[in-house]
């Protein structure tokens, strides 16, 4: 039997009853048959209703075992016999419309067509005289706890406010499952079971999701709060593994509710309780203890996430079990081939997916909606995807935050652009190797010691001013497919004791929320040698440094240390180092080589590579300094209209040593 059958059946039921209520009532009224009746109060029916005797006790006219929607709702809702009798008559008029003259007959008022609370419970055959049964409009009561009842006129006393059923529960009864309208844009999003799921792939799925899975399907209570130490770690394979397990899911994003959260929740728990599904919420806010304790009601199955670490006073009384959520991620390359091939089933011939997609640390929510935005840069361009389309929505998952406490720079060159010994330039390629590779070789192959140590890769460049550090730096970011951030120092270090801990803090867990490669430039500031406890300053530098190497152990990103004096970085420092890249002056063949990359872009004059080899013998200059002297012989060929000139290149060389304050190759000193 349907649900839509069964549901008019207690509806005849209820109308027997009003049949009756209105024919005892109409038999010793003298007004029954006035057609002005409930307009006016006879001085008659003034002194029969103060003189007449309490009704008798009722019997519950619904049978004992469930057998319809209603039934399974007051089961799920946990009414009792009363209630369901106050439900179905609070119900009626909004299914039946023969019920509202017979309300506004009842309620001696034609104005009046809802049941109210003195009608309902004389329906039920008790009245507002009976503690027990105003006790069932009480707000913890489970009429209006569970969401399935209002009382509207709060001007009025208790027993002439009118019950009102809203209309999402209405429409379940009736068949109805769409999502309830007071959730729809307030962050909620419904997830079906999968119906193309396999069961045993909810059992397999990794810990804690198949347990969790398992105890939800079991019916078992289920309140749990995962921890991610990175965004997307907790939610997807939660929500994969409940959905493959048959079970719906509704998954609440707090942040994202613009209403007032008593009524999201409120109507949360209804939506979860029609659906039997399971609620999974998160991020958490920074303050989620009410949250926690209003959707923790013990026969909804809740699963909380978030980065937060937990708090035994979100909810004292629930018996929320926290656990951490899984860290290692499983085979993301296969992740994202699964989810692009929901969008497309072409693919660019010349891309390893799995090394383009390598150094992102994505969940597999991010991983969805990268490939989803992919898919659509793919199509926009008319091409399948390629690894520029992937590593450009790679990167737009990761938090944003940064940009707060860091300097972004979007790398625009690549180890083509870089003059450099084979030493060098081969630690550089083992640094984004170490990069692409730290999950499999720190986490599947457990090479990662104890002590809380992150997954991070931390290099050391080394070298005089202008050798290419931080050039080598923007190299690697590029090669990676990630972005550089470049701390300023400035807005970091502070004189009040502990404020610069806490800004390396924010930047750090920052850092470690989103895929890109940090640099801390002139490194030594802040990451130097600590020295002789001889004064207060000594005492608290060293502890700055103290908090550094701690925080260094635990770093899970990519960070680059540029120091012009390796002497002045602390050997503890060092040891926590995975790379030391030593940048060297450059020789004369490597600075004929910087002229010629530096210039390789402006039109040149037939006689100038002659000039180059000259200059780069007469002229000790850094990869920096080359750059700026070729800048300078650029605009000075800009000026005189041709291409740049053996003399505007030994112009900006002389001028470059000039702002270095030394003595040109035969010529005077530049004070002179």
């Amino acid at each position: 039997m349907s649900d839509t059958i069964t549901l008019p059946a207690h509806l005849e039921t209820l109308r027997g009853r009003v049949a009756e209520l209105v024919a005892g009532r109409s038999a010793d009224d003298p007004t029954a048959g006035d057609p002005l009746r409930g307009l006016y109060v006879t001085a008659e029916t003034a002194h029969r209703l103060a003189t007449a005797p309490p009704p008798a006790p009722g019997t519950d006219v619904f049978p004992a075992e469930p057998v319809d929607a209603f039934e399974a709702l007051a089961l799920r809702f946990g009414l009792d016999a009363l209630d369901r009798q106050v439900l179905l008559a609070a119900l009626a008029p909004d299914v039946d419309r023969r019920f509202e003259p017979l309300y506004g007959y009842l309620n001696d008022d034609v104005g009046r067509r809802r049941a109210t609370v003195a009608l309902a419970l004389d329906l039920a055959g008790t009245g507002p005289h009976d503690p027990l049964a105003r006790a069932r409009f009480h707000p913890l009561a489970p009429l209006r706890a569970g969401g399935l009842l209002t009382l509207d006129d709060e001007d009025r006393p208790l027993p002439g406010r009118a019950v009102r059923v809203p209309e999402r529960v209405v429409a379940h009864l009736l068949g109805d499952d769409a999502l309830d309208p007071e959730l729809v844009d307030q962050g909620v999003e419904l997830l079906t079971d999968d119906a193309s799921g396999d069961p045993a792939s909810a059992r397999d799925a990794p810990a804690p999701a198949g347990r969790i899975a398992a105890l939800a399907a079991a019916g078992q209570p289920l309140l749990v709060h995962l921890r991610e130490r990175r965004e997307g770690t907790a939610a997807a394979p939660v929500t994969d593994a409940l959905r493959a397990a048959g079970l719906p899911v509704l998954r609440h994003r707090p942040a994202a509710s613009t209403a007032d959260a008593a009524t999201v929740t409120r109507a949360l728990v209804r939506e979860a309780r029609l659906r039997r599904a399971v609620l999974v919420v998160g991020p958490l806010p920074s303050e989620p203890g009410p949250l926690v304790r209003s959707l923790a009601t013990g026969d909804v199955p809740v699963v909380f996430f978030g980065s937060e670490p937990y708090d035994s006073g979100w909810a004292p009384d629930a018996g929320l079990l926290s656990l951490d959520a899984p860290y290692d991620r499983v085979d993301p390359a296969h992740t994202w081939h699964t989810e692009l091939s929901r969008h497309t089933t072409e693919f660019a011939p010349d891309f390893d997916l799995g090394e383009a997609v390598a150094p992102y640390r994505l969940g597999e929510e991010q991983i969805r909606r990268a490939a989803r935005s992919a898919a659509g840069h793919a199509a926009f361009d008319g091409t399948p995807p390629t690894a520029a389309h992937l590593q450009h929505s790679a990167r737009l998952q990761s938090a944003p935050l940064l940009d707060r406490h860091a300097r972004r720079i979007r790398p625009a060159v690549g180890f083509g652009d870089l003059v450099l010994p084979d030493e060098p330039l081969g630690l550089l390629h083992e640094l984004t190797l170490r990069a692409r590779h730290r999950d499999k070789v720190l986490g599947e192959w457990r090479l990662r010691t104890g002590g809380g140590r992150g997954r991070g890769v931390i290099a050391l460049f080394a070298g005089d001013s202008g050798t290419g550090k931080t050039l080598s730096a923007e190299v690697v970011a590029g090669e990676l497919g990630l972005d550089l951030y470049v701390v300023d120092l400035s807005a970091v270090v502070d004189k009040y004791i502990g404020e610069t801990e806490k800004n390396l803090e924010r930047i750090f867990v920052e850092a470690d929320r989103t895929d890109a490669v940090l640099l801390f430039d002139e490194a030594d500031a802040v990451f130097g040698k600590r020295s002789e406890v001889k004064s207060s300053h000594d005492r608290y530098a060293n502890l700055e440094s103290a908090y550094l190497l701690q925080r260094l152990e635990a770093f899970d990103g990519i960070a680059v240390l540029t120091t012009n004096l390796r002497a002045n970085i602390d050997d503890a420092f060092t040891r926590r180092l995975d790379l030391v890249v030593d940048f060297p002056f450059p020789d004369v063949e490597q600075r004929v080589a910087l002229w010629r990359t530096c210039l390789a872009g402006t039109p040149c004059s037939p006689d100038l590579e002659d000039e180059l080899s000259s200059c780069a013998q007469e002229f000790e200059l850094a990869g920096g300094a080359i750059r700026s002297a070729a800048v300078t012989a650029a605009y000075l060929a800009a000026g005189h209209g041709g291409p740049v000139s053996g003399a505007d290149v030994r112009a900006g060389a002389r001028r470059e040593y000039r702002k270095m304050g030394r003595l040109e190759p035969g010529g005077s000193l530049p004070w002179q």
